[in-house]
């Protein structure tokens, strides 16, 4: 059986990992020079170092995104960080772990430790969360009406569930469903004891899946693609199913089975019109929608972070980063990328990408000893409305009142990034739009974060739908799953 997949995303990795480990003959087609999709690196070109576009982390709820890292041999860049960081305007901090408990009362010490909140805020929040134990998993009704008529509060609001949803889900309480609220907080911290706890790589997402994961492809014999842009799926005329892939270099693949690991907002470009008019599954697709992550790219002459990374309690900033890895890590012969020197994938994803405004084109000051920090804001676009410029100097204002060293630090460069189309949004009743990864077509398969998996847009989702997306191949081909 031969199967292309398109897509070099986690979704489409995870696909072509599981069909390799069967057996199967797989070719995966990238329009990149590089695979991973949205998690990527590039070298910034005045000092000369790797940075993630955005940092990218793994919770222990993420059962099979860290299984896959073991599959394919690259766990050990994985480290779990032992505790969280809580940061108020004020500079004070919490810390967030968990103690000898049993689940769900692992983390009822760290709660009631925090220091942000009032004793009337966290019965209030104790409150919420037995109220999310109890409801419907699969009811997605608007989430703050809903928090609100359990006892929530604007400070509460603010000060516990935005803090974790905006980063988690990249959309805020105001617009955002319960049922994946319910999920972040009943299987990331109430569920299982290491739940929480945050995986963060100790080398550039661009090693991740670098030449280690290549190798891992070669032994399987995979035969990988890069530079392969797709421009269209063709069908068979006399009956529902895909009988070629067309590159933009004209030429034609074809294969026993396609699974296409696309963003959503690819498919029509990559689809004839007709299907959508004939399948309501995939027509509904058009009603997903997208929301901004901005990243922001800080480098100071001194240390400002006193810890790995930390989360901000109603800031703009949402959670910053220390650099996990030494400045000078090598890349073991991976494709270079720079987001401002390619153009836009096969998978349509484009980013913006600035060196500020007030900085130098080249800063003589930066080194390799220079102090890196990333801030990451979700759900961006309400703080992108005065322009790259104005959202850094906001934030460097921020840091000044959050981190006592910060204020007496010296900015030397920095750049700001947004992913325009990062996530879709889970609002109200989303799944209703999500398809199944089985699509109409008998011999074509889905993947993506955006598919039917029981997940909101992580890179877990994505994971699980190239899973999901190979079981559907090897059924429909009369395997066994």
């Amino acid at each position: 059986m031969q199967v292309v997949v398109i897509g070099g995303g986690l979704a489409g990795l995870a696909a072509t990992v599981a069909l390799a480990r069967r057996g199967v003959a797989v070719t995966l087609l990238e329009a990149r020079p590089r695979l991973g999709g949205r998690a990527g690196s590039f070298r910034d070109t005045p000092t000369g170092q790797w940075l993630d576009v955005c940092q990218h982390v793994a919770m222990g709820c993420c059962t099979q995104l860290l299984q896959f890292f073991r599959t394919v041999g690259l766990q050990h860049y994985l480290v779990a960080q032992p505790r969280l960081v809580f940061l108020t305007p004020e500079g004070r901090h919490s810390y967030f772990q968990a103690a000898c408990w049993p689940a769900p009362f692992h983390l009822s010490r760290a709660l009631l430790a925090a220091h942000y909140l009032t004793p009337g805020d966290k019965i209030r929040i104790l409150r919420g969360l037995a109220a999310l134990l109890r409801c419907d998993p699969d009811e997605d009704v608007p989430l703050e009406p809903w928090l609100r008529t359990h006892g929530q509060t604007d400070r509460t609001l603010a000060r516990f569930w935005n803090t974790v949803l905006v980063s988690a889900l990249n959309e805020p309480c105001a617009t955002a469903g319960r049922k994946y609220a319910r999920k972040v907080f009943v299987e990331g911290f109430l569920q299982q004891r290491d739940g929480w706890r945050v995986h963060l790589p100790i080398v550039p997402l661009e090693r991740l899946y670098g030449s280690e994961l290549q190798a891992f492809f070669a032994r399987h014999g995979v035969r990988v693609r890069l530079q392969a842009a797709v421009r269209r799926l063709l069908l068979d005329p006399l009956q529902p199913r895909v009988a070629a892939v067309e590159l933009r270099d004209a030429s034609r693949l074809q294969a026993d089975h396609y699974i296409l690991a696309v963003p959503f907002y690819r498919l029509p470009d990559l689809l004839p019109p007709s299907l959508f008019e004939q399948f309501p599954v995939l027509d509904r697709i058009r009603q997903l929608e997208t929301a901004p992550i901005t990243s922001l790219h800080l480098w100071f002459d001194r240390p400002v972070l006193p810890w790995p990374h930390a989360v901000v309690v109603g800031g703009v900033s949402q959670w910053l980063f220390r650099r996990p890895f030494p400045a000078g890590v090598e890349l073991n012969g991976t494709e270079n990328f720079s987001p401002e020197n390619s153009s836009p994938s096969a998978d349509g994803h484009s980013a913006t990408v600035l060196p500020s405004p007030q900085q130098p084109a080249v800063p003589p000051a930066v080194s390799a000893e220079s102090h890196y920090l990333q801030v990451v804001i979700s759900a961006s676009t309400a703080h992108l409305a005065g322009g790259h410029a104005d959202l850094q100097q906001r934030v460097v204002q921020e840091l000044r009142q959050l981190l006592p060293a910060a204020r007496t630090a010296r900015l030397l460069h920095a750049r700001v990034i947004t992913e325009h189309q990062a996530t879709f949004r889970p609002v109200p009743g989303v799944d209703r739009w999500r398809p199944p990864q089985a699509s109409p077509l008998s011999n074509l398969a889905l993947a993506g974060d955006w598919t039917a998996t029981g997940w909101p847009a992580t890179m877990e989702s994505a994971v699980r739908s190239g899973y999901l997306a190979a079981q559907v191949v090897l059924q429909r081909a009369g395997e066994p799953s």
